[in-house]
């Protein structure tokens, strides 16, 4: 049976665009929950920053560390994964 040799980065692809799309729905709640204004919209701006740097930080440990693998392909799997947890847990967070 003749397998893609694609099918790996095409699997990729549609993860990363699923990822902006949710992505793109808790930018839409964060900027609700802002355009309120008040404390809450305060704390929401700080979070959306501290996480995102927090995010990145992790990201870059597992770089320097070989937790992201030895091959292009592994590394962006493994990079969408770790952002797909973050963007999910603010999803449930803002829902």
């Amino acid at each position: 049976m003749y397998k893609w040799p694609y099918a790996a980065w095409t699997q990729a692809s549609i993860d990363a665009w699923t990822l902006g799309a949710e992505a793109s729905t808790v930018i839409g709640m964060r900027m609700a929950k802002m355009a309120v204004g008040g404390a809450a919209a305060d704390k929401e701006a700080q979070l959306m920053v501290s996480e995102k740097m927090q995010a990145m930080a992790e990201l870059q440990m597992q770089m320097l560390t070989g937790g992201l693998g030895t091959t292009a392909l592994s590394g962006t799997q493994k990079t969408l994964k770790h952002y797909k947890k973050k963007v999910a847990a603010n999803r449930k967070r803002l829902g």
